[in-house]
Order: structure tokens, then sequence, then C-alpha cells
């Protein structure tokens, strides 16, 4: 009985003594629990913008320069539409501007013949004039030897025919003048008319040329080619995607932080990308975005520990300069962890310095 009694306080003792040991461990590793903390990690993946190439009218795919996976640079050829319409509508506008620049050339011609039309009828209308002043002299004297009885009845009518005849001459040749000055205004008319066709013809040609230019699909950006949307022979319509482009400039991690940690990372916030394919190197990036609006909302947040559900997305962009000088390894769709520097005075840990190919 004693030795029974002796053994249960032995056991009682040690395992008082294991759970002091308990309480002492724990209080070490949770002591800091309630500082703030200096740095963050999430998990992210490797993202990057997307940028569709398309076609702006509606056709059949001809030809498809680049494969799945090419980089490519800025104004490069990626693919070509079959434009065999719009060249033949081509053919027909530049025939038309041609029409209209012969006929603004006749036009002009017509200017200058009626222009000497024009001087002919004031010269003859000058000669009607002289014809018309000795006429009347010659009359006048007729009439006064006629008085006197010098010259005969018939002279003095014959002097009195051809001074109306001389009158009606110069109507006649300022007739021809107003109807030369009328061509003149028509030929003007026509030169005008001919001039709204030559426009209206160049823009044709204009507008027919920068839709042939469409059909030719350029690279908006350098980057690389992602998939093929379409295939050659396919038809697409207006404004539909040919392919897909990634912009290799525009390189982020996203990923979420809660409440407590998001509240302290500013715009700008140092960042530290390691990637699951590549854990001995250390990418540097800058916090480029952080979320106004929780991502992930529990039912209520009346609580604490609610609260700490509440997540806000962030993004870690890296630097266009150096994603540049790297463009063969930058992948996208890459998993990995971000670190954030919350605190920009304390230091990065060793494992986390920079560390680049």
């Amino acid at each position: 009985m004693k030795l029974t009694l002796k053994n249960g306080l032995i056991g009682a003792g040690v395992a008082l003594v294991l759970l002091v040991a308990g309480a002492a461990i724990w209080f070490f590793v949770h002591k800091d629990d309630d500082k703030p903390k200096d740095f963050a990690a999430s998990n992210g993946r490797l993202e990057a913008t997307e940028v569709n190439v398309a076609s702006k009218m509606a056709g059949r795919v001809q030809e498809i320069l680049v494969k799945e996976g090419d980089l490519v640079k800025q104004n490069d050829v990626l693919a070509k539409m079959d434009m065999s319409a719009l060249q033949a509508q081509l053919l027909q506008a530049r025939a038309e501007l041609a029409n209209a620049i012969s006929r603004k050339d006749a036009a002009l011609a017509q200017i200058a013949q009626r222009d000497a039309d024009a001087a002919t009828a004031q010269a003859v209308l000058l000669q009607r004039n002289s014809e018309l002043d000795l006429a009347g002299k010659t009359a006048a004297r007729s009439k006064a030897l006629l008085l006197e009885r010098a010259t005969s009845v018939q002279e003095a009518d014959n002097d009195s025919a051809r001074l109306n005849n001389a009158r009606a001459a110069v109507t006649v040749a300022k007739a021809q003048i107003a109807t030369a000055d009328a061509g003149i205004r028509a030929a003007h008319a026509q030169v005008q008319q001919a001039e709204a066709g030559i426009l209206a013809a160049d823009a044709g040609v204009k507008r027919l040329k920068s839709d042939l230019e469409d059909g030719i699909l350029r690279a908006p950006l350098a980057g690389r080619v992602q998939f093929r949307v379409a295939q050659p022979g396919e038809v697409v319509g207006n404004g539909g995607n040919v392919l897909s482009l990634i912009d290799l400039s525009d390189v982020y991690m996203t990923f979420f932080l809660p409440t407590n940690l998001a509240g302290r990372v500013a715009l700008g916030s140092d960042v530290r990308l390691v990637l699951d394919a590549a854990k001995q190197y250390v990418i540097p990036a800058k916090v480029s975005f952080v979320a106004d609006v929780a991502q992930f909302t529990p039912k209520t947040v009346e609580t604490e520990n609610e609260r700490e559900k509440l997540m806000f997305r962030i993004k870690a962009r890296i630097d266009p300069e150096l994603l540049k000088k790297n463009i063969q390894s930058v992948k996208t769709g890459v998993p990995g962890v971000a670190h954030v520097q919350l605190n920009a005075s304390q230091p990065w840990a060793k494992e986390l310095k920079v560390n680049l190919p």
C-alpha cells in the first residue's frame, strides 16, 4: 500500500515537470507572436499582361508566320489575312483616281480654250466698235450731203444700212464675249468637280491601302506568342482574335495576404520572389498594386478571428529592365513564394538576398 502511494506521487511529480517544461517551451516559441512582423510571405504565380492580336475586318486567315512560344519584336509580321478582294477594289479605286485626274486636265484645257475664245471675242468687239464708229460718221456725212443734194438717196441709204449692220455686229460680239465667259465659268466648275472626284478617289485608295495594311497582323509589342486562336484557312469575324501574346515587359506575381499584414504593405515595397522551379535564385520586385477590397470575405466579420480571414490581393512587379536582360528565361505560370518587406528598416535575411542568374 505504501509502495503504491509512493509510485503515484512520483508519477504525478513527473507529469508536473513535463507540464511546466512544455509551458516554458511554448512560451519561448510563441512569445513574439504579438509583435509586429517585419516580413510576410505568400504563395503566388508569375503572370504577364496578355495582348490579343486580332483582325480588324472579317476574313480568311491566309498565313500564320509564328509558332507558340516564339519571341517576337514590336512590329514583327505575325500573320496575314486573305486580301484578294480588297486588292481588286484598290485597282478599281486607282483607275477611278486616274479618270478623275484626266477629267481635271480636260477641264483645265477647256478653261484655256474658253480664255482664248474670250480674248478673240474682245478683239472682235473692239473691231466692231471701230466699224460702228466709222459707219456712224459716214452715215452722218451722207445725211448732211443729202440735204445739200450733194449725194444720192441711194448712197445715203447704203451708209445708213452699214451703220445698222455695224451696230448688230457689236451686239453679236458682246454676245460672243458673254458666251466665252459662261464657258470659262463652266470649265472652272468642271475643274472643281474633277478635283472633288480626285479627293474622293484618293481617299478611297488610301482607305483600301489602310485596310490592306491592316490585313498584315503585326506584333503590337515585344513579347512571346502564347497560343494560336485561329489556324490558316479559318474565317474570323470583325475583331476576331488570331493570336495571343504575353507582354514580357510587364511580368508580376499575384498573391494574397490577410488584413493585418496587407494593411502594412505600401506601394513600392520591396519583394523577393523565389520560384519553385529555380529556388537557388532570388528575384527582386516591387509592390505595384494592393487591392482596396477584400477578395475572400466570410459571411460575418464581427469577431477578430473572422476579420483575419479577409484576404487582399497584391501584385509584385518585376523591373522591366531586368526582364529585358533575361528575356529568354522569362516564363509565366511558374509558382513560387513572394516575400514582402513590411518594415523597410529591417534587412533581408541572407537566404533572401538578391541572387540572379
